[in-house]
């Protein structure tokens, strides 16, 4: 495709984190002139629980990336899951859709790596560039970026036919053309904290925490949910959630509730000792279940955490702001192949045609999920008596994750698939 004179790219990415890159990496795979956008410069680090589940995975597979034990990821079988006095391991389903493993990494290696890849596949990368908001045309179309670059803050306009807000849950760059956040769909917050721990380092599952206490407290019930991962280097990432559904929601010492649960966890795991901590507890918070529509309007296309698209069953975000990068991509190279026009946004319609059929109805049932288990005496009873039957929680564990075959399966992945099909879409 020749490039106009007056356009730097074919797509301008908005940020270079897992969704941007994926976006860009498949985009310049196929030929296109793109230009991804990093306001900060890697290696950089982001807050995140580190855990990436089989989705993910089939994500990097797809990218061509290595995911072996050699080239730095530390692999686990599937979920731990701690509550109502029992623990239960669950391996990942065996499914022909995706991988068997999940992995851990973190943000600071991950999303560099990402980065690397589609720098790789041709995306010029420009880092230390602030994008601080859109260029329009007489119609109001998105037809570029104003940015400041460098340290000297150095103002540059930047134009392409298309750009694509991969810019996080700050989502500064949709913002700017008044897509706010819906406040009808799930929020949550999270924080985490590495702590040097040989104990757990090297854990091949992902821990879940669905009861967390403090000993300070005699015991003390807290609200929200933890993890503790492994990371195969010395450390773990320890964190915790709390939703939007829960009366604790902003009205809670998030960190301090940390070191609070940290107080009843074994002694032989350091995790009271502020001399194993590696680094400060940090905090983000987790835009769920399309909080922020519509995905495409006038020439920008929202992208993973920016459009809202956390998993609102279990926090989990990479996956999705890497598959809807990848669809993004693929509508987004059909859709330069038409004529500017009708045409061409025709074929732009589709990305989010697409994106509430493939998640609408699951992100649904995702919705009605957080209500219920915001409900402290709810998630009490379901883990009470759904802990000691080991087939429910295989149930549960497909469901959390999203982990089912679309066609055949087992009577398992029919149900989920079913409810998901039947449930209204978002």
């Amino acid at each position: 495709m020749k490039e106009p004179a007056d356009r730097d790219a074919d797509v301008i990415v908005v940020g270079a984190g897992p969704g941007g890159s994926t976006t860009a990496f498949h985009l310049a795979s196929h030929g296109l002139n793109v230009l991804l956008l990093e306001k900060t410069e890697f290696p950089r680090e982001k807050v995140c629980g580190d855990g990436l589940t089989p989705r993910a995975v089939k994500q990097l597979i797809n990218m061509g990336i290595d995911t072996s034990p050699e080239a730095g990821w530390l692999r686990n079988k599937g979920l731990r899951v701690i509550g109502g006095g029992v623990r239960l391991e669950l391996d990942w389903p065996d499914l022909a859709s995706f991988p068997d493993y999940g992995l851990t990494r973190t943000r600071l290696d991950f999303d560099d790596l990402l980065a690397k890849r589609a720098v790789e596949a041709g995306a010029v990368l420009r880092t230390n560039t602030n994008v601080t908001g859109p260029v329009l045309d007489a119609a109001g179309r998105v037809v570029g970026v104003e940015a400041l670059v460098g340290r000297g803050k150095e103002p540059v306009t930047y134009r392409a036919p298309l750009v694509v807000s991969a810019d996080g849950v700050s989502a500064r760059f949709p913002l700017a053309l008044g897509i706010a956040k819906r406040e009808d769909r799930p929020m949550g917050v999270a924080v985490r904290r590495y702590y040097r721990c040989a104990a757990k380092a090297n854990d091949d599952y992902l821990e879940s925490w669905l009861e967390l206490r403090s000993k300070e407290s005699d015991g003390k019930l807290l609200p929200g949910y933890g993890w503790i991962f492994g990371m195969g280097d010395g450390r773990i990432n320890v964190g915790l959630g709390v939703l939007n559904s829960s009366k604790a929601y902003q009205k809670t010492n998030y960190r301090q509730m940390l070191l609070d649960w940290m107080s009843s966890t074994p002694e032989e795991w350091g995790l009271t000792d502020e001399s194993n901590a590696d680094g400060g507890i940090q905090g983000a918070a987790l835009p769920m279940g399309f909080n922020r529509t519509p995905h495409y309007t006038r020439g920008l296309l929202l992208v993973g955490d920016s459009g809202g698209m956390v998993n609102p069953f279990n926090g989990e975000g990479i996956a999705y702001a890497m598959e809807s990068g990848e669809l993004a991509a693929e509508v987004m190279i059909q859709a330069l192949a038409r004529a500017e026009g009708p045409e061409r946004e025709r074929a732009l319609s589709a990305y989010p045609t697409e994106l509430k059929a493939r998640y609408g109805g699951y992100y649904r049932l995702g919705g009605v999920f957080v209500k219920m288990i915001g409900n402290p005496q709810v998630m009490k009873l379901a883990t009470k008596h759904g802990m000691p039957h080991p087939t429910l929680m295989r149930f549960v564990l497909k469901l959390l994750a999203n982990l089912t075959d679309p066609r055949g399966g087992d009577a398992m992945d029919r149900v989920i698939n079913g409810l998901s099909r039947l449930a209204p879409a978002v």
